[in-house]
């Protein structure tokens, strides 16, 4: 008998992409994209007021 054939993405470990997260500067309105571990500022104006981006996805609270 032969041994089982190992499919591509079995023997290579998982992609991992460090995440992202969108945020808006309060002064000048730009979008910033900042990583873990990055200070939060501005990459334009260094404005350091930042509000994070609204989720697309729907969501659904049940209220009582």
């Amino acid at each position: 008998m032969d041994p089982p054939q190992l499919q591509p993405y079995q023997s290579q470990p998982p992609l991992t992409k460090p995440q992202v997260t969108t945020y808006r500067c309060m002064r000048c309105r730009t979008p910033n994209e900042i990583k873990p571990r990055e200070p939060i500022r501005c990459l334009d104006c260094g404005y350091r007021i930042l509000m994070k981006e609204r989720t697309k996805r729907m969501v659904q609270f049940e209220a009582r």
